[in-house]
């Protein structure tokens, strides 16, 4: 009930109203945002994320969205703007203040993944490698059987109680 689409944005106001999730799932794709949060905000896209694990987070790893100057989150590079959500660190000069817009990218391609911020790749990784599962294990994830294994999901924008706001969101089948 607080999302909205009005003149080509889809924003969030907070108060509740929980995430949205494409119709359909995705396996290997590239998909491209503009987004801004509020001053203070926190929000992020889960990808190929499953509904057998009950949260989308239960099963999809997150880019994350982020006021990085505001948020408490913004003090690490594991938990700041285009970072894959406290498992790999991303630039944290790489994304704008609050209230700007960003563009993001996302490849997620067989296992490979790679997160970009307004042009500069950010993170990469491959899920199940032994780096990734040596961070999975060492995460607050490791208590979720579920997360990051699925070969194919739906990429959801999370309602994480602050406002945010998306635009040109554009998905393509790799």
């Amino acid at each position: 009930k607080n999302w909205q689409a009005n003149q080509g944005v889809l924003s969030y106001r907070g108060g509740g109203g929980g995430d949205l999730r494409t119709v359909q799932p995705y396996r290997d794709f590239e998909f491209r945002w503009d987004w801004k949060v509020a001053p203070g905000g926190n929000s992020g896209v889960m990808y190929r994320s499953t509904e057998a694990g009950g949260a989308p987070y239960e099963t999809g790893p997150e880019y994350q969205l982020l006021d990085n100057e505001r948020h408490a989150d913004g003090r690490s590079p594991l938990t700041s703007a285009g970072a894959v959500y406290a498992l790999y660190a991303t630039d944290q000069n790489a994304a704008r203040a609050a209230g700007r817009w960003n563009s993001s990218r996302l490849i997620v391609k067989g296992s490979h993944v790679e997160h970009w911020l307004n042009g500069k790749r950010v993170a990469e990784y491959d899920l199940g490698s032994e780096d990734w599962t040596k961070r999975y294990l060492a995460s607050k994830f490791a208590s979720m059987p579920l997360y990051g294994k699925q070969t194919e999901g739906f990429i959801v924008l999370q309602d994480h109680g602050d406002a945010v706001s998306f635009r040109n969101l554009r998905i393509r089948r790799l």
